[in-house]
């Protein structure tokens, strides 16, 4: 192993003005003992769960997953002055200066670093085979993160802004810049958005070099039983290709990897009792293929308000969805689901509907008071709803194998209708409503009945945000018997929201000449919201 050049002080782009991380290794402490490596590798899967007390939204990569899915139709949020999110779903305070699109900036560069830092610490000629894995891990991080960055930036068409921009710019396809272990800060300061190309370029290189690296981790993963969800492993990173060919629309490969995703992982679709359990439902990483455990010793477990299960169980005493910003799942998504799809039972039935009272509920009499529609997908942890430290100890899922059977079917429907939808009914019948059944034939209503069952399949995943812009998706929340409560987010548009294409920070602009007039158009403030008929 040897040190990279890029030094480990210099926190990429954004956070230029920010200090070393004291929470983690430096160059320094990787010369004087290899053990510090270790502690590279576990600053990734440490720093989903970084939090804040100043942001009550600030609680890492479950933040990224919540805010994704306010900015869609599929999950509302009760109206609540307790909701830190709302202003996402409003389409608010968005603007490069505002906190909201630093802290997504800022998170996300940061996650990047914890990869760089374990990339440019290994040298992969002559390094042993256990530092091998690493780097297979590190890469499979990083590109994970990009990923994300380049989908949430990449600037597309939208109803109400243009690719110029004010300062008379083209910024169609571009996404977000590129550093790297080996990027130096003078390179930095002049570090243009990537175009789609070449990103797409970047972060299959190092899916690549993950596909090379990463079996040697696998090796390695089963001494030791609590590495093998909370970093990835090859099918994870078939799932990764999965993604990216998706975002392309290179299909084709986009299956072919799915398919591998399938075949390497050795996690099965969840079944009714795991989706469902009081204790256990949506709150246990083993049943999937890549996960983040929190644990009472993180930071945001112990902020008792300031992590995922505040913000996504509602049957939580301690945490914010419980106190009032209920999470619930659209009316509309709720009715594509037939009432013998297991998953609708993951919320509260109206009393009008078949399944009212079916639902297993922690506190029965507490549930009274939940709004229809409340998800009681994410349970607490144990089923512990008053004691944080227990209850907040939970974990969540980053990829599921339920994903890879649903890119599958939607890549095949756009080469081979038939195909695609031979894989939806196979797939739906086997593990989601022994009665589905779909006999659509025409392409494009068989891509949007997959997407819909997809949609309802990773409700509060963070999932669906991607494909409502990578397939030009518009947002439909007010119609008859909607339930959304927040009247400030009743909007309804036709094609992909502006809100879908993220704006860069200020920060960011301030350290960075090579972005300053290339970024996205603000969308804060460009809807109207739909007033409540009287």
């Amino acid at each position: 192993m040897t040190v990279g050049l890029f030094s480990l002080a210099f926190v990429n782009t954004s956070c230029l003005d920010e200090v070393e991380p004291t929470d983690r290794a430096t160059a320094d402490q990787i010369a004087a003992s290899s053990k510090a490596t270790v502690g590279l590798l576990n600053a990734m899967p440490q720093y989903l769960n970084d939090a804040d007390d100043d942001n009550h939204f600030d609680f890492g990569y479950g933040c990224m997953i919540h805010m994704r899915d306010v900015l869609t139709g599929d999950m509302f949020i009760t109206a609540s002055g307790y909701d830190w999110f709302s202003p996402w779903a409003e389409c608010v305070s968005l603007s490069k200066n505002q906190a909201r699109a630093s802290y997504i900036y800022r998170y996300y560069y940061k996650q990047i670093q914890t990869s760089n830092n374990l990339i440019g610490a290994i040298n992969p000629e002559g390094a042993s085979d256990e530092a091998l894995g690493y780097l297979g891990v590190g890469y499979a991080y990083r590109a994970m993160a990009y990923l994300d960055v380049a989908r949430m930036y990449e600037y597309l068409p939208t109803d109400v802004t243009t690719a110029t921009n004010s300062d008379g710019n083209n910024v169609s396809g571009l996404t977000a810049p590129i550093v790297t272990e080996k990027t130096t800060e003078e390179e930095a300061r002049n570090n243009p958005r990537a175009t789609r190309e070449q990103m797409f370029e970047f972060i299959l290189s190092d899916l690549d070099k993950a596909e090379e690296y990463i079996p040697h981790f696998e090796e390695d993963a089963t001494k030791a039983e609590e590495l093998t969800r909370t970093f990835p492993h090859l099918d994870c990173v078939y799932g990764l290709k999965a993604r990216l060919y998706m975002w392309v629309g290179d299909y084709a490969k986009a299956k072919e990897y799915a398919r591998k995703a399938i075949n390497e992982t050795l996690s099965k679709p969840m079944d009714e009792d795991a989706c469902t359990n009081s204790k256990t439902g949506f709150n246990d990483i083993t049943k999937w293929m890549w996960g983040s455990q929190q644990t009472s010793e993180d930071g945001s477990v112990k902020t008792g308000i300031i992590n995922w299960t505040s913000w996504m169980s509602n049957e939580t005493t301690f945490g914010y969805a419980g106190a009032g910003p209920f999470v619930m799942i659209s009316k509309a998504l709720y009715d594509r689901m037939n009432d013998s799809d297991i998953r609708k039972n993951m919320y509260k039935a109206p009393k009008t509907s078949s399944l009212y009272g079916k639902q297993n509920f922690l506190i029965s009499k507490a549930a009274e008071d939940y709004p229809d529609y409340a998800s009681i997908k994410f349970r607490p942890n144990a089923g512990e709803t008053a004691d944080y430290k227990i209850g907040a100890a939970s974990a969540f899922p980053l990829m599921r194998v339920e994903e890879m059977y649903f890119i599958e079917a939607e890549a095949a429907a756009h080469n081979n209708p038939n195909d695609g939808l031979n894989l939806l009914n196979t797939f739906m019948k086997k593990y989601r409503d022994s009665k589905y059944s779909c006999n659509l034939s025409a392409q494009d209503e068989i891509i949007e009945e997959i997407v819909a069952q997809k949609r309802a399949e990773f409700f509060g995943e963070g999932i669906s945000f991607f494909d409502y812009k990578r397939l030009n998706m518009g947002v439909t929340r007010v119609y008859k018997d909607s339930n959304i409560s927040d009247e400030n987010a009743r909007i309804n548009t036709t094609v992909r929201p502006a809100w879908m294409n993220f704006v860069i920070s200020q920060t960011e602009e301030d350290n960075n000449k090579g972005v300053v007039g290339y970024n996205n158009p603000d969308p804060s403030g460009l809807y109207t919201p739909i007033p409540v008929e009287e």
